[in-house]
């Protein structure tokens, strides 16, 4: 397939990691920051094919892996609380929150859907608008404006009884949490492919200028990944600190105007907690009062019980950077697929997951 097979051609890969091999890097620590980047790279071998020296690790590129467990528990009080039909992704259903999941509980009765998209959530509130139907809304940057453009649509049809949980996280704030952990060296970033296709590249510029630390937006092909590393390897050599953009059939430095106009018109910027990275100021997305009759949280109210951190589980270290999955006592032994303890086991697109199928 054309514009797909040439960023999957084994022989330009051998090139590029040859390329890479004759820079000579002693030591470098780059982080991809996209659950997709996470799960290809462990696919394709890429870890286990860079020269020595080069260490690729994973962050928190996992928008399921990083909801806090009281958000997750804030949305199982709702389903006790309040007669409500409950929507999300699949991959939330499984994550163990601080004393259930949404799979628990619908083994208990609670009506809990699958949707694909906030759309199929609305649908859902007009076909059956005797009831109060609620989207659990998990995501990064990618998500939130098709979130905002289901909230307009509400909005102007006049639908009463769809609502948005919104839990949106945002990926730049993040990143200047790991930037000054001292406890997680990064010699540079891989950033995401799809959240860049909305902000564009200037986000990451600070990385760059304020703490010398090179970035470069990817795609998600075994190409594209190698050229992405090689490319920071680059910067590496020379000793510079830029943001370039690989990724350029997806990603300019402005983004996605239209769809950051939609965020920016439904949402306000709060202070948000992220798994293992704890509480990031202006990382979070609220609905903005505008829309406040689609507010979740004003329309259900609830207190959930204090949180409850699973015994031995690494998630948040893992989402740090700061150890790889093998590093984790339960990894495997005690959590794998069939049995997660934590997000990162569960998500199609967490760390523990990709290395546990492809890298054992």
């Amino acid at each position: 397939m054309k514009y797909i097979d040439e960023f999957r051609d084994p022989n330009l890969a051998k090139k590029i990691i040859s390329r890479l091999k004759k820079l000579k890097i002693n030591k470098a620590n780059y982080m991809e920051v996209c659950g997709t980047h996470t799960v290809n790279a462990s696919k394709f071998g890429i870890r286990q094919a860079l020269p020595e020296g080069l260490r690729l690790i994973s962050g928190p590129g996992c928008p399921v892996c990083v909801t806090d467990n009281r958000e997750l528990d804030i949305a199982i009080e709702m389903l006790k609380k309040y007669e409500i039909i409950l929507t999300t992704f699949g991959d939330m259903v499984r994550v163990p929150s601080s004393y259930s999941s949404l799979e628990k509980e619908k083994a208990n009765g609670k009506d809990i859907r699958v949707v694909y998209s906030p759309i199929d959530a609305l649908n859902l509130a007009q076909k059956k608008p005797e009831k109060n139907i609620v989207f659990f809304g998990v995501g990064f940057e990618t998500t939130a404006p098709m979130i905002a453009y289901t909230i307009k649509y509400a909005n102007e049809k006049k639908i009463q009884n769809f609502f948005v949980y919104s839990v949106h996280k945002l990926i730049p704030p993040a990143l200047k949490v790991l930037v000054k952990d001292k406890n997680t060296r990064i010699d540079g970033f891989l950033c995401p492919g799809h959240v860049s296709v909305i902000i564009g590249s200037n986000p990451y510029k600070f990385i760059a200028r304020d703490y010398k630390i090179p970035c470069v937006i990817t795609g998600f092909e075994l190409v594209d990944i190698l050229q992405g590393i090689l490319m920071l390897a680059k910067q590496t050599k020379e000793k510079e600190a830029k943001v370039e953009i690989q990724y350029k059939r997806g990603v300019n430095k402005e983004g996605n105007r239209v769809a950051l106009k939609l965020i920016d018109e439904v949402f306000n910027k709060v202070d948000s907690s992220w798994r293992g990275l704890g509480i990031i100021p202006q990382s979070g997305l609220t609905i903005k009062s505008k829309y406040f009759q689609f507010d979740a949280l004003k329309k259900f109210p609830v207190k959930p019980p204090p949180v409850k951190i699973h015994k031995g589980c690494k998630c948040g270290d893992v989402l740090k950077g700061t150890i790889l999955p093998y590093d984790c006592p339960l990894f495997r032994k005690v959590c794998n697929p069939q049995n997660p303890v934590g997000p990162c086991m569960v998500s199609s697109e967490g760390s523990c997951a990709a290395y546990y199928h492809y890298e054992l």
